[in-house]
């Protein structure tokens, strides 16, 4: 039997029916969910809950993904914790911005099934 638990993925959205729907997905594939509104929780959550992978939103008030990515990376434990940025606004260095700002990929909003969930398979087996 196996008893290993499944991972872990933090998606954070200040949009609630963005995390709903990721949620429901993600949830559907067999991954244990924890969410966030805004910077400030995923922040907190990230520290209490240990997750696998975050699924980050760029474009939120009072703190921005980008933000969030900076003071994720400032704690050595997290050096290593794969960051997915999303972003509606995909523009030109966009992908290059969110990099720059700690991001370990970044996908473009509306997120494509298929290919989020092999961009987190690919970041949970390495």
């Amino acid at each position: 039997m196996d008893n290993q638990r499944p991972s872990r993925i933090l998606v954070v959205d200040d949009e609630p029916g963005n995390l709903f729907l990721l949620e429901g997905l993600l949830s559907e594939e067999g991954f244990e969910v924890i969410t966030a509104l805004n910077g400030k929780d995923a922040i907190t959550l990230a520290k209490s809950e240990l997750p696998d992978v975050v699924l980050l939103d760029i474009m939120m008030p009072q703190m921005d993904g980008y933000q969030t990515i900076g003071v994720i990376r400032e704690n050595p434990s997290f050096a290593r914790l794969p960051i997915i940025a999303l972003t509606a606004k995909a523009m030109k260095g966009d992908r290059e911005k969110c990099l720059d700002a700690g991001a370990s990929d970044y996908l473009a909003k509306p997120v494509n099934t298929d290919q989020l969930l092999a961009t987190l398979r690919n970041w949970l087996h390495r």
